[in-house]
Parts: structure tokens; C-alpha cells; sequence
């Protein structure tokens, strides 16, 4: 007697595109048709020679399965069919596992669907697959977070213009980034080793110790902002400069021109802190420039500066605070307006004032780091279990 027809169990999902369906049937085979006048049941043994692959299609909206497999009932001929709430595509995909068939029906409008058949009563055979589940707000953030990783992935190709200087700009660019890493891996190091073998005691004459060092990378750290002016990377100018320029000061105007700031321990934290970061930000750009991404260097470079550049700020403020006495002191910079004013107008002035520049550009810079590392590491998909 021929093997009864029965109805598998059937687990379904949906994204705004898209509805998926999980058939619960193993070792599923193609159903054979009857050809000419042989109507008998072909035998199991030939059944396990035939093609596995089910009977899938689509008409008129309605999905019609057929396959034999072993499911809740044994091995079977199990089928169903199932009406769409809204039109979809008549083409479908479907990929078979040892324990189940996986269906992919394209939705022709992309929408939200509030229940999966035409009929309002959900056939007995259909449940929600769970592990696949999501609510619309969660789908819509996951289909958000997959276009944001689709433009972050272009932002990521087009870090260096697709033009006929293409390697020889990303030849440059290495080799920017790799001078710049084995510059701030020198004062890393050296500050580090010089830190255990004469503790504190090595904070009082780093300045004078890696000055020199310094003071290439920063003034190299001009070709950033060319860079970023001439569209060679897509750096933000802005936050570009600030950086810069912030450095600068301190490094240039606050610590090397006057020799009391420069046996000061703060002069420490700063290097340290400038360095720290940057023997990570270096290394990231110079691998991106030949198609390579380490996981663990790309979180580190998106997440260090979260301790990192506010601990940097606060050193620096701390820099200009200890050197405004010490400006008004010697009267380093200041100068006197032309008669009729004769006012003096001391250095120490611009350095209150710009000390609300330095938290206004941690500010900005904040603000600029935590989008570049939401855009990567933002919210994910949750699913309903």
C-alpha cells in the first residue's frame, strides 16, 4: 500500500525582504511521478538511489511542498501548501541538511507582513522559528546595521581614491604609517623599559630623553593634514587639525621653550599617553593600505582612545595650567600694544583661553572617535528566544 501522505512540521521567519521557512524532514528525497501505465509505489531501496531534492514551487501566491523524508511520522510523502498574506516572488531558494529543508521566498513589496498565510487561523502545522525570530523594530536595526557595514566596507575600499595612482599612493601611505608606528614605538619602548628600571625617577627627564623623537613625528604629522586638504585619505579635516595643532602647542611652545616645564613629570603622561595610542592607530592604517584587518588591532585602535584621550587632555591642561605662572613670570611672549593703547597683553592670557579650547576639542574629537566606532561596533541584531 502506498505510503500515507502526512504534513510536516513547518517553522517560518520574515525580514522586510524576505520569508523563511524551515521544513522539518530529514533525508528528504525527490517524489517520483508516475510514468506511463506504472502506478505502483516504487520501493524504498530505489526511493534512497533517486535524486534528494524536494518537489518546491510557487503558483498563483500559493507554495506548494512535496517531498518524501523521515518526520514525525516516519519515513512519508509529506506535504502542504500554503497561501502568502501579500504577493511574493514566484522564484524561490531552498537548501537541504541532513534534518531539515531551508525555503527563502522574496517578498515583491519590501514590508513588514503582520502574520504570515491569507487564511487568519495559522494552519496546526506552522509555528514561528524562534531562532530566527525578530520583531520589526529589531529587524529594522538589523537591516540598518547591515547597510552601515555595507558603507563602511565601501568607506574602507575607497580609503585610497580607485584612480590610475592607486599603488603608488598606497605605497606612500604605508610607508607614512610605518615611519610613524617605528617612531612611536621607539618612545613606547624606551619610556616603558627606562619606567621599570628607574621608576619614578624616570618621569623628570623624559623630555630630554625623547624630545628629539617627538618632535619628528609630530612635525611628520603635517603630511595628515595635506592629506586630508588633498582627498588622499578620507580623513575629516577638522578633527584633523585639532589634533595637530594641540599637540603642537604643547609639545613646541608649552614644553620646549621653557626649560622649567621640561623637568616636569607631566611631560611623562603626555608622551605616554600620545604614544600609547598611537602604536595602535598607525599599524590599523598602515595594514588597511594592503587589504589586511587583525580583528584584535582593529578593536584596540577603536577603543583605546576611550581612556586614552581624556587621560591625554587632562595631562595637557595640567601642562598649561603649571606653565602660566611661569609665563607671567618671565614675560616669554607677552607683548605691548602700539601707542595709544600701551597695554601689555601677557602669554599667560591666551593660555586661560585656550584651555577652553582644549576641552572644546575633546569635545569635537570625542564626538568624532565615538561615531567611528559606533558605525563599527554599533548595537547588533537581538534575537527572540
Amino acid at each position: 500500500m502506498q505510503n500515507q501522505v502526512l504534513t510536516p512540521h513547518v517553522y517560518w521567519a520574515q525580514r522586510h525582504r524576505e520569508v523563511y521557512l524551515r521544513v522539518e524532514l530529514s533525508d528528504v528525497q525527490e517524489v517520483p511521478c508516475a510514468c506511463g501505465d506504472h502506478k505502483a509505489p516504487i520501493p524504498v531501496h530505489v526511493l534512497d538511489l533517486l535524486p534528494q531534492h524536494p518537489d518546491i514551487s510557487i503558483t498563483e501566491n500559493v507554495l506548494h511542498f512535496k517531498a518524501h523524508g523521515h518526520g514525525a511520522k516516519g519515513d512519508n510523502v509529506y506535504e502542504f501548501h500554503l497561501e502568502f498574506l501579500e504577493p511574493v516572488k514566484p522564484q524561490l531558494t531552498h537548501k537541504l541538511t541532513q534534518r531539515q529543508v531551508n525555503i527563502t521566498v522574496q517578498k515583491k513589496e519590501n514590508h513588514w507582513w503582520e502574520r504570515l498565510t491569507k487564511q487568519e487561523k495559522r494552519p496546526l502545522f506552522l509555528a514561528p522559528d524562534f531562532d530566527r525570530w525578530l520583531d520589526e523594530s529589531d529587524a529594522e536595526m538589523e537591516l540598518k546595521a547591515k547597510e552601515e557595514e555595507r558603507i563602511n566596507k565601501i568607506r574602507m575600499e575607497s580609503r585610497v581614491p580607485n584612480d590610475s595612482f592607486a599603488n603608488l599612493k598606497r605605497g606612500y601611505l604605508f610607508m607614512y604609517n610605518l615611519v610613524q608606528f617605528l617612531g612611536f614605538s621607539w618612545i613606547f619602548v624606551n619610556m616603558t623599559v627606562r619606567l621599570f628600571i628607574l621608576g619614578k625617577d624616570s618621569f623628570y627627564d623624559t623630555f630630554h630623553t625623547m624630545a628629539d623623537m617627538m618632535y619628528f613625528c609630530q612635525m611628520l604629522a603635517v603630511v595628515e593634514i595635506i592629506n586630508a586638504l588633498l582627498k588622499v585619505t578620507r580623513s575629516p579635516v577638522i578633527p584633523t587639525l585639532i589634533q595637530f595643532f594641540g599637540r603642537n602647542i604643547i609639545l613646541f611652545v608649552i614644553l620646549g621653550s621653557l626649560e622649567e616645564m621640561q623637568s616636569k613629570a607631566v611631560v611623562f603622561f603626555i608622551f605616554y599617553l600620545w604614544s600609547t595610542s598611537e602604536i595602535f592607530r598607525y599599524p590599523f592604517y598602515m595594514l588597511a593600505c594592503i587589504d589586511i584587518e587583525w580583528k584584535l588591532l582593529t578593536w584596540i585602535r577603536y577603543s583605546i582612545w576611550i581612556p586614552c584621550y581624556p587621560l591625554g587632555c587632562l595631562a595637557e591642561a595640567v601642562s598649561v595650567i603649571q606653565s602660566i605662572p611661569l609665563f607671567s613670570e618671565t614675560g616669554k611672549f607677552s607683548f605691548t600694544l602700539p601707542y595709544p593703547l600701551n597695554i601689555t597683553v601677557k602669554f599667560s592670557f591666551f593660555l586661560q583661553i585656550y584651555l577652553i579650547i582644549i576641552f572644546l576639542g575633546l569635545f569635537v574629537n570625542f564626538r568624532h572617535l565615538y561615531k567611528q566606532r559606533r558605525r563599527r561596533y554599533g548595537p547588533k541584531k537581538r534575537k527572540t528566544n
